[in-house]
């Protein structure tokens, strides 16, 4: 079932086994491939699906480009221009073959840090370097953003539309409307199952539930 008048963004971070240490609390949002795997059979032939992936990890490439392309499915993958070629990230050469394969490249950042808490000489390299950096690896300019954390604030995003980004995503759950220069999306967890899939793509939340989550998008977009 297709809901008009509304898209939805799905995140991935990462699939699979991973050979790097993972961060505190980052296991939360790996998946299987076998969920994963679900999520893409689910969204087959939904036009009103987005498929983003964060962080740059290696399962990008390795596990998530040829099952989107057995599919007919294009993503977009939001890298970490610091991290490329680290262990267990994406390579230079994973990047020109995610190129190569018709998928969209934005920016995660440099260092997935909080763009709310960057100090002075982090900021060129967190909003604007990275993405001169992954750039120059694509072969064509990188106008759009996926905000680290989902932490952002009135002065995060006005520093994203003064160096030139189309378009920010978040994480804030939810449905998100066509073409808007915010784009709200919905994480993919370690606990999702078929009843998180039907939640995520086809049930409409009621109109309180979804009150909150514009007055909450409202504050973080206000504050600062």
């Amino acid at each position: 079932m297709t809901l008009t008048g509304s898209i939805i963004n799905l995140t991935v971070h990462g699939i699979g086994d991973t050979d790097r240490p993972l961060d505190p609390g980052e296991d939360t949002t790996w998946v299987s491939v076998e969920q994963f795997e679900r999520v893409l059979d689910a969204v087959v032939d939904r036009g009103d699906v987005h498929i983003t992936f964060d962080d740059g990890n290696a399962s990008d490439v390795e596990i998530a480009l040829p099952r989107l392309l057995e599919r007919g499915l294009r993503g977009e993958f939001f890298l970490l221009a610091g991290m490329i070629g680290e262990q267990g990230r994406v390579t230079t050469e994973g990047v020109t073959e995610l190129v190569r394969s018709g998928m969209r490249i934005g920016s995660h950042g440099w260092g997935h840090r909080d763009w709310r808490q960057l100090d002075p000489g982090q900021v060129d390299e967190e909003l604007s370097g990275a993405r001169r950096v992954i750039g120059r690896l694509c072969g064509h300019p990188v106008t759009t953003v996926a905000i680290p954390f989902g932490s952002y604030d009135r002065h995060v995003l006005g520093r994203l539309r003064e160096t030139g980004v189309t378009c920010a995503y978040t994480s804030d759950g939810g449905r998100a409307t066509p073409g808007a220069w915010l784009q709200a999306r919905n994480s993919l967890r370690h606990d999702l199952d078929d009843g998180w899939i039907h939640h995520v793509l086809d049930d409409r939340p009621p109109l309180a539930h979804r009150a909150r989550k514009a007055a909450a998008r409202f504050y973080k977009r206000a504050r600062g």
